[in-house]
C-alpha cells in the first residue's frame, strides 16, 4: 500500500487557479481510474476533474468554495502500488498539450498501468474507461455490506453557491453569512458583495445603514467594489497582452448583403432552417484565409529572434457573450466544414458557453477569430486581436441604407466588415485583399459557395 497525492492539473489557457465547487467523493470512499472526484470553476468554465489512480480516498485537500492553485495537492489516495506514480509518489500536473496527446496512443509498457494519465474528462485512453465501467458493474453486482448502527452517513455533496469573486466568499466568512441561504442579485443568481452587506445589516428597520465609503478620486459614494478576478481577470490579462505585444492595424469595408439575406430566406422557406449570417461569414473567412495564409499565423519567439508560424489548417474562434463574461469558443478544423456544419458547431459551442460547460480544448487553439458585435446594435468597432492570433474580423448590424445598384439608387441591406491584423505578419495589401474577398463573397454568396 502506498499514498499517492494528485495535484490540481494544468487547466489550459494559462489558468493558475480554480474555485472548488463540490467534492464528488468522500474520504474513505473507493475511487476508480478516471472517476470524477471534484468539480472546479475556472475563469473559463466549470470542469469535472477525474482521478488518474485507483484506490481509497485518504485526504481531500480543500474546502468547498476555496480557491485552489494549479500544481497544489487536490486529493491523496491509498493505492495498492505506485507503478503509475512518478518517482516522488505524486501525480504531476499535465500541461494542456500533454492532455491532448494522452488520448492518442498508449505505450505498450504502460497498457497494464492503473493510472490512465487523464486530467480532464474526455482525455486519456479508452481502455481505462472500459476498466472503469467494468469495475462499476462488478461492484454493482456484489451484495451490499451490512450497515451497523454505529456507521455514520457520508456527507451529502452540494455545489457551492455562485459568487462574483473569492473576495465575496471571504467577506461572507468574516460576516458569518451562510452563502447557501442567499439569493444573489447578479446575473443568474450570482451573489454580489452588495448581497453580503445587505445580509449583514441589522434586522431592526429603525437602524440606519452605515454610509458607503467615498471614492478618493471623485468624492462620490462607492456603489460597489468588484475584484478583477475569475473570467474578468482572464479577459483583462488576454486583452492587455494583445494591446501590449501586437502592433495592430484596422481596415473596414461597407458591404451589401441583400443577396445573402435572400439566400437565407429561400433556404429557410425550402428546408425550414438556414445557416446563420455568422455561419456564412465564417465559411467565407475560412476560404479567405486559404487565399491569404499570412493572416492564419502567429509570431513566436525563438530565443534569438522571432518567427512567423503559418498554419496549414484553420481553427476558427468566435466571440460569445455569457452571463459571466466574454469567451471565445473554437471550431476545430473549420476549413473542413460547410456553412451548415459550421452553423451546427457554432450553435453547440454557444449553448455550452452559456451553460458554463466548455472544456479547455474548446476554448483554446484558435488561429483566427470572428466577432458579430452587430447583435448588440453596433454598426462597427475596432476589435482587439485574440492573442497570439494574427487577426480578427468583425461584422456590425445589418440595416437599410441607400446604395447604388446598376447606376440607380436603391435601399439595400448593408453592414460593415472590419479586420484588425498584426502588422508584423503582413501589410495592408494582404489584409485589404482578404477583407475584399470576404466582402465579395457576402455580396454574391451563391457564386462564392459554388466555388467552395
Amino acid at each position: 500500500m502506498s499514498m499517492t497525492t494528485f495535484n490540481l492539473p494544468d487547466l489550459g489557457e494559462g489558468l493558475t487557479e480554480a474555485t472548488l465547487l463540490s467534492w464528488l467523493v468522500a474520504e474513505g470512499e473507493t475511487v476508480a481510474v478516471d472517476q470524477p472526484i471534484a468539480e472546479v470553476e475556472t475563469a473559463k468554465s466549470a470542469i469535472e476533474v477525474p482521478c488518474p489512480f485507483e484506490g481509497t480516498v485518504a485526504t481531500l485537500h480543500g474546502e468547498v468554495g476555496e480557491t485552489l492553485e494549479v500544481g497544489k495537492p487536490l486529493i491523496t489516495v491509498t493505492t495498492a502500488n505506485d507503478d503509475a506514480n512518478d518517482t516522488n509518489g505524486h501525480a504531476g500536473a499535465l500541461s494542456y498539450r500533454e492532455e491532448e496527446r494522452a488520448g492518442t496512443a498508449v505505450p505498450a509498457e504502460e497498457e497494464s498501468s492503473e493510472g490512465s494519465g487523464n486530467v480532464l474528462i474526455g482525455y486519456g485512453t479508452s481502455e481505462s474507461n472500459g476498466r472503469r465501467r467494468r469495475r462499476r458493474r462488478e461492484r454493482a453486482a456484489q451484495p451490499a455490506p451490512a450497515v451497523t448502527a454505529q456507521k455514520t452517513a457520508e456527507p451529502k455533496q452540494t455545489k457551492a453557491p455562485r459568487v462574483s469573486s473569492p473576495l465575496v466568499r471571504r467577506l461572507a466568512r468574516e460576516q458569518g453569512i451562510d452563502l447557501s441561504s442567499l439569493t444573489g442579485s447578479g446575473p443568474g443568481g450570482l451573489i454580489m458583495r452588495a448581497d453580503i452587506l445587505a445580509a449583514a445589516e441589522p434586522s431592526n428597520p429603525t437602524t440606519e445603514a452605515a454610509p458607503a465609503g467615498a471614492d478618493s478620486h471623485t468624492g462620490l459614494p462607492v456603489r460597489e467594489r468588484v475584484a478583477v478576478a475569475g473570467i474578468r481577470k482572464a479577459i483583462a490579462t488576454k486583452l492587455s497582452q494583445s494591446r501590449t505585444e501586437i502592433p495592430e492595424a484596422t481596415v473596414w469595408q461597407d458591404v451589401d448583403v441583400t443577396k445573402l439575406l435572400q439566400l437565407r430566406g429561400d433556404l429557410k422557406a425550402a428546408e425550414g432552417q438556414a445557416p446563420s449570417v455568422l455561419a456564412f461569414l465564417s465559411r467565407f473567412v475560412v476560404a479567405g484565409l486559404w487565399r491569404y495564409p499570412e493572416l492564419n499565423s502567429r509570431i513566436e519567439d525563438t530565443g534569438s529572434g522571432q518567427e512567423i508560424i503559418q498554419l496549414e489548417g484553420i481553427n476558427l474562434g468566435f466571440a460569445a457573450q455569457t452571463d459571466t463574461g466574454l469567451v471565445v469558443p473554437v471550431v476545430r478544423e473549420a476549413h473542413s466544414r460547410s456553412a451548415r456544419e459550421l452553423n451546427a458547431e457554432i450553435r453547440r459551442l454557444a449553448d455550452a458557453a452559456r451553460e458554463g460547460k466548455l472544456t479547455g480544448k474548446e476554448l483554446s487553439g484558435g488561429t483566427f477569430t470572428v466577432n458579430n458585435y452587430g447583435v448588440f446594435g453596433s454598426d462597427g468597432a475596432t476589435p482587439i486581436i485574440n492573442h497570439p492570433e494574427a487577426g480578427i474580423l468583425g461584422i456590425g448590424r445589418i440595416i437599410d441604407r441607400p446604395w447604388v445598384v446598376d447606376g440607380e439608387l436603391a435601399v439595400r441591406k448593408v453592414t460593415t466588415l472590419t479586420i484588425a491584423f498584426d502588422h508584423r505578419v503582413c501589410d495592408g495589401g494582404a489584409a485589404g485583399g482578404f477583407l475584399n474577398y470576404v466582402a465579395t463573397c457576402m455580396e454574391n454568396p451563391g457564386a462564392a459557395l459554388a466555388d467552395l
